[in-house]
């Protein structure tokens, strides 16, 4: 058809599945396993009609200025939108529009080349090592802007404060965003770095540590100069992107610091139990420092791990793709959901090569 000509055609990001059954264990999105703060269900249970029948304030000032408190910034120095992937998408589109191919990693979250793909973006990958870590020396070279995660997803790979830093100073003419979803899990932000470079963006969310996917929280923080330039880009893109409830929820779940660190402590204490167990299982798996483990069996292939956990209703998250399609990664549950998990991978390994278990 003619009109298909105009039609702008990418190849969309696929996110994990959502199964809806009883008695499943989810352990495929990187969803925290436990209920937000109880302030964000008490604000939920006293919320009144205005919170649905009012537009929200466009300039989000209570969570912007509440972030800003709880970081130690300006709240010019905040930007927020609906979860970090809208932070992240805005910032392609405000800083990524040079001729020179922006730069990140070969193994690494899955949006990024299709943001690239989306605003025609000119992009190139650096192959991580063969210990899926970060090479410095490969962002030396010209370009158009520098993106990654750290920790990485979907290795769980966290680079030293030093790592991040030799990137971006070598980069102090273009943006470089450090995407921080799992940061709370392990490791040092770079948030320190963005008083010395100006050019540094820093990305995080609420939507794992804070137990608030659902409500799709992200935020950005960095130099007044690169957070004015994204403000002007949002508000000539929509106004309204943050509604009422979200806003209200998200102080809510700021306020109760001494929860945030329970919960992040727990799965991280779950997390060193399961790798302790993954290993007697003969799996293999970078040193993770976030809330899943990117695991390997070097007998049994992981996609059929991952078939043979989806009929008994566990769900993990493969990729068939060069260089991973021998990896699954697993979400940190709760215990009990992690203690199902070991028992039927130990049954399975035991059935599929024979080898008893102590």
């Amino acid at each position: 058809m003619k009109w298909e000509e105009n039609v702008r055609r990418v190849v969309p990001y696929v996110p994990g599945e959502q199964p809806n059954k009883p008695n499943m264990i989810k352990l495929n999105t990187n969803e925290c396993p436990y209920p937000p703060a109880p302030g964000v269900q008490k604000a939920i249970e006293e919320m009144r009609s205005e919170d649905f029948r009012l537009y929200p304030d466009p300039g989000a000032e209570v969570l912007v200025q509440g972030l800003a408190d709880y970081y130690g910034l300006k709240k010019e120095q905040v930007f927020v939108g609906v979860g970090s992937d809208d932070v992240l998408s805005m910032a392609y589109l405000t800083f990524f529009n040079g001729d020179r191919p922006i730069l990140f990693p070969d193994i690494t979250y899955s949006f990024y080349d299709v943001w690239a793909e989306l605003y025609r973006i000119p992009y190139e990958t650096c192959a991580l090592d063969e210990n899926l870590r970060i090479r410095p020396e490969d962002y030396r070279r010209a370009n158009g802007g520098v993106i990654f995660p750290n920790p990485n997803a979907p290795t769980g790979v966290y680079e030293p404060l030093e790592l991040v830093e030799e990137i971006v100073k070598a980069n102090r003419d273009v943006v470089v965003i450090v995407d921080e979803a799992y940061i709370d899990f392990g490791g040092k932000s770079a948030l320190p770095l963005i008083h010395q470079y100006d050019n540094l963006l820093v990305v995080q969310t609420f939507s794992k540590s804070r137990a608030m996917a659902g409500m799709r929280i992200g935020f950005a923080m960095g130099s007044e100069k690169l957070i004015g330039y994204l403000k002007d880009a949002k508000f000539s893109f929509n106004s309204y992107t943050m509604n009422r409830p979200t806003l209200a929820l998200g102080i809510e779940a700021l306020k109760d610091k001494v929860y945030f660190e329970k919960i992040t402590g727990k799965i991280v204490a779950t997390r060193e139990r399961v790798k302790e167990e993954l290993r007697a299982l003969g799996f293999t798996f970078p040193d993770s420092q976030t809330n899943f483990i990117f695991a390997s069996h070097p007998q049994i292939p992981a996609q059929e791990i991952f078939q043979a956990l989806r009929e008994q209703d566990i769900y993990v998250r493969y990729w068939n793709k060069p260089r991973i399609n021998n990896f699954l990664r697993i979400t940190v549950g709760t215990d009990e959901e992690m203690d199902i998990l070991l028992a039927f991978l130990k049954e399975y390994r035991n059935k599929r090569i024979g080898e008893k278990i102590c």
